[in-house]
């Protein structure tokens, strides 16, 4: 299991708990939008860090939105290895390809 994994189960764990008892939990409870929400806040944090080239709290950041999307992710009811089947699958492919393959 990676971190990641751990990370995701945690979060999962924490659907339905009180509110009170962990930040996730009242991520969660605030729905789906809210957890959106977060997560595009969290991306915007992580570009300005990047423009401003400072690596260490780019880092930080980075960590947020990983944490923020696994935590969107959850709140829609997609598995992570849903999502990490998808980027499996895709491997070994161009990425213009498989844009091109979308339309």
């Amino acid at each position: 299991m990676s971190i990641l994994d751990d990370l995701y189960t945690t979060i999962q764990s924490r659907k339905g708990a009180d509110p009170d008892s962990s930040w996730t939990a009242k991520l969660l409870s605030k729905g789906p939008e809210k957890c959106a929400e977060k997560f595009g806040e969290e991306a915007v944090e992580a570009i300005i860090e990047a423009v401003k080239n400072d690596r260490e709290k780019l880092t930080s950041e980075a960590a947020d939105v990983l944490y923020h999307l696994l935590v969107m992710l959850a709140a829609r009811d997609v598995a992570l290895d849903d999502v990490l089947n998808e980027l499996s699958r895709r491997q070994g492919t161009s990425g213009i390809a498989e844009k091109a393959a979308r339309k």
